[in-house]
């Protein structure tokens, strides 16, 4: 198969923890051709989707983890698959990035469908299953979430279309800064945020647990740093081993055969306590944790399941 990358530049990335680096070493290994550009190459010229960036090798070595072939142009719909892989922020350049990947379908394989990545964004798409998630408010006036953190005291105040833990606040019952965050928020976007109720159970973790075509396959837990609410790995979280629990394989039997039917390959889904907070489609992580915990090459499993469903 011929693969392309749309990704963040490849440089900078920890070759031991970007799951878009063990998709590929899985790929390169599978004997598919790889290539590799960023999202702001990508471009839809006359009827044409097409890319300008490299033809790539990977390797396991820190530093130097790749190699690019000659820059050429090339036209997206001759490759088998495409991944969709850079990181949010969800705006506007990620949204259009879909509709130009979807004009693919349904020659190309994009992973994951780009139609349902941008109509469910990870922290929109839970709302589809209220009976899993924590008490919720979205909303960009100030006035609903206090009114919220008045019913339910502790929240999680954070930007709806954020990532990797960035700008995630904690509010205390006692914390008085919520019109100065609301403030700050709003003088420098049109978004809403989210709001939720606390969950002390963070304390403990929270379980990024992986699905395959609507399967799990496993979990990690991501723990805290001393003195932190978030557990983003970006921030400092602690990645450790743990086991599914019977809750987790319920809530992912409620969301798995949306997530296959929608296309959606490679889905990352964040487990606090009893509750589902997110659900990660745009650009999930943990293959490569999950890997070093328990020995399941997730990258293979995607393969696999994108073999099966190219036929």
């Amino acid at each position: 198969m011929k693969i392309a990358f749309q990704m963040d530049p490849i440089g900078p990335i920890n070759i031991n923890g970007d799951s878009t680096f063990r998709i590929a070493e899985e790929a390169q290994a599978r004997g598919y051709e790889l290539f590799y550009y960023t999202p702001d190459r990508l471009a839809y010229d006359e009827g044409r989707v097409t890319a300008r960036g490299w033809p790539l090798t990977v390797q396991r070595v820190q530093g130097d983890h790749f190699r690019l072939g000659a820059e050429q142009t090339v036209d997206l719909s001759t490759f088998d698959v495409v991944w969709l892989r850079q990181d949010p922020p969800f705006d506007m350049f990620y949204i259009t990035t879909t509709h130009i990947l979807q004009r693919l379908s349904p020659g190309t394989l994009v992973a994951n469908d780009p139609f349902w990545v941008r109509n469910y964004p990870e922290k929109l798409l839970i709302l589809d299953f209220p009976q899993l998630m924590p008490p919720t408010a979205i909303a960009r006036d100030l006035d609903t979430i206090r009114a919220f953190r008045a019913r339910h005291g502790d929240v999680i105040l954070k930007p709806l279309y954020g990532n990797g833990g960035a700008g995630v606040f904690h509010l205390p019952e006692s914390d008085r800064n919520l019109a100065s965050l609301h403030e700050m928020f709003t003088g420098f976007s049109r978004e809403p945020l989210i709001v939720q109720k606390y969950l002390p159970a963070v304390s403990k973790g929270d379980k990024r647990v992986i699905l395959v075509d609507g399967e799990p396959i496993g979990a990690i837990n991501r723990v805290p740093a001393q003195g932190e609410t978030r557990s983003n790995m970006h921030v400092g979280g602690r990645a450790e081993k743990v086991e599914l629990t019977a809750r987790d394989r319920e809530i992912c039997a409620t969301i798995g055969p949306l997530l296959r039917e929608k296309g959606q390959i490679f889905v990352g889904i964040d487990v606090i306590g009893e509750y589902l907070t997110e659900i990660n489609v745009t650009s999930p992580t943990g293959l490569q944790e999950l890997e070093r915990f328990d020995g399941t090459n997730g990258a293979g499993l995607i393969w696999d399941a994108i073999a099966a469903r190219r036929g």
